[in-house]
């Protein structure tokens, strides 16, 4: 019997787009791995190249040098326009561009990658390339930034902190994308086990070049007179970025990645549950991220109206929080536990899930090692068995998706949406299938749907016909019955809910991959584009290297 079982959230719980849409950055989050990993294994990091000239524009390279290899950071400054400054994916200039290379780079490299990096989609890598990327200036923050240590002063930090970086990235691509190197051709490499870790690496580092050109720009402006950005103000600043739908459809693709992300989580969450005392400092530890959290809770803004109500949720339930361990028995038989089902009851969902990242931050030693359950090397969906039986998939069906047979996609408003791909920039769109053509390109996200079509037509069968007999007559089916096969081997790979329902809320599903990756400050600009922080109130590459 599995002992986790009893403490471990069903899938029914964990995988509704309005939880998922409360998800927090936690121990497990992708850039939390790259930092122990790196500060564990004693990495160092040095600019090795500063070829900036009085207008900002140049190159700059930034090794990562790790105990078996090194991956270099290529920075491209440009001198963009104003009005050439845009977040969005149709833009083709940027503030700057970077790409994150497979071991040290000569002077022919750099040569070859400015004829390409600053061109972006335009331009094509070799698969030395492991990252493409890149960002814009937050316009109001960096000048006034550079105005403030131009005059040998500091900037406020209060400034600092309504915007929270100096730079937002618009895009990192990885794994292929414009001749990059495919990520199964590295992830034997420690270091990129975990998922994202190069594209988090690239992050990291740019983060610390958006802080060197404020620190030359304001030198060039304020010659003698200038100073630098105290390394504790430029502490509460990270990278931040703007995400659109393009992003939405990856949890619906993945199963098996999304099913072995929220396992890890949902295990991490079950081993805590499970301890029968508190151990060592875990209390202090645990009460010292409570305190971060309502820091960053206090800081965290957002003019979009759910969100505005998501973080009075939050800010009151932390305030709760706070309250309730004052006098938290945590001599009790299982207080984790205790303090889980006492939040289950009183919390909001925004509430939950960041209890659910503060309860894991103690506990390095019990759940860190999950870190290597996280990516999926396995090549994909397995073959279907065309030797089940129609009867036994019908089983199945019921097994995993009876949420879905629960949805009445005769009502126009569970049909409302339907997901395409632009033909111009071959990014994920989502229209209105009453008003706007191209439903007949939609593409297959619709799993709910799906599953009730195929369900429909099995009935219609004799339930010892096999699988095979079944799609030779009925092939549309073949995505969504070897999708179904592999269900209970994965049961956190399914969003459980109609992703093509009018009110289907996009950003539910952007929040809950970004939190993985350790976004902070979810900032929605409407229900298809959010605005994220990365590495912010984290060390700098510098800072790992000083211990």
């Amino acid at each position: 019997m599995d002992p986790l079982a009893q403490y471990r959230r069903p899938a029914d719980q964990v995988m509704r787009l309005v939880r998922m849409g409360s998800a927090h950055p936690m121990r497990l989050s992708f850039l939390r791995i790259l930092l122990r990993r790196v500060s564990r294994d004693n990495w160092r990091f040095e600019r090795s190249v500063w070829n900036v000239d009085d207008r900002g524009v140049g190159h700059a390279v930034y090794r990562a040098i790790g105990p078996e290899r090194t991956y270099s950071l290529v920075a491209f400054a440009h001198d963009l326009p104003d009005e050439m400054r845009s977040d969005r994916v149709i833009a083709t200039a940027w503030d700057a561009t970077f790409t994150l290379v497979d071991g040290d780079v000569s002077g022919d490299d750099i040569k070859r990658l400015s004829h390409n990096v600053p061109l972006q989609e335009a331009g094509r890598i070799t698969q030395r390339e492991l990252c493409l990327s890149r960002a814009n200036r937050s316009v109001r923050l960096f000048k006034s930034v550079i105005d403030a240590l131009k005059n040998g002063q500091q900037p406020s930090a209060r400034e600092l902190d309504d915007v929270g970086y100096l730079m937002r990235t618009t895009a990192v691509y990885g794994s292929g994308k414009f001749g990059a190197q495919d990520y199964p051709a590295v992830s034997d490499r420690p270091e990129f086990s975990a998922p994202f870790q190069a594209e988090m690496l690239s992050v990291w580092l740019i983060r610390w070049f958006s802080v060197d050109i404020v620190n030359h720009m304001a030198a060039v402006c304020g010659g003698s007179n200038a100073t630098t950005l105290d390394p504790v103000l430029a502490r509460r600043l990270g990278v931040g970025n703007s995400t659109g739908l393009g992003m939405a459809p990856f949890l619906v693709r993945h199963p098996q990645l999304i099913n072995n992300w929220l396992s890890a989580r949902e295990d991490a969450l079950a081993r805590v549950r499970s301890q029968r005392a508190l151990n060592g400092d875990a209390f202090e530890t645990f009460r010292i991220a409570l305190s971060d959290a309502i820091e960053n809770a206090r800081l965290w803004h957002s003019e979009h109206p759910l969100q505005v109500d998501k973080l009075a949720s939050l800010r009151d339930d932390l305030s709760l929080l706070e309250t309730y361990i004052l006098n938290w028995d945590t001599k009790s038989d299982h207080p984790w536990d205790t303090l889980w089902n006492w939040a289950e009851h009183t919390l909001s969902l925004e509430g939950q899930e960041a209890l659910v990242a503060l309860m894991l931050e103690p506990h390095g030693d019990l759940i860190d090692d999950l870190s290597d359950c996280l990516s999926d090397l396995g090549g994909g969906d397995c073959m279907i068995d065309g030797a089940m039986t129609t009867q036994s998939l019908i089983d199945l069906i019921t097994a995993s998706y009876q949420w879905a047979l629960s949805i009445d996609f005769e009502a126009a408003h569970e049909n409302a949406l339907f997901w395409y791909v632009s033909e111009e920039k071959l990014e994920p769109r989502l229209g209105q299938r009453a008003d706007e053509e191209g439903s007949d390109l939609e593409q297959p996200l619709d799993i709910a749907r799906a599953v009730a079509r195929l369900w429909r037509d099995l009935l219609a069968w004799s339930g010892d016909e096999t699988v095979a007999a079944f799609l030779s007559a009925n092939p549309n089916h073949r995505l969504i019955v070897r999708r179904v096969q592999t269900s209970l081997s994965r049961p956190y790979g399914e969003v459980r809910d109609n992703v093509i329902a009018a009110d289907t809320l996009p950003i539910d599903l952007m929040r809950c991959k970004l939190a993985f990756f350790g976004a902070s400050r979810f900032d929605p600009r409407s229900d298809k584009w959010v605005r994220i922080s990365l590495f912010q109130d984290l060390p700098y590459p510098l800072d790992i290297c000083a211990g």
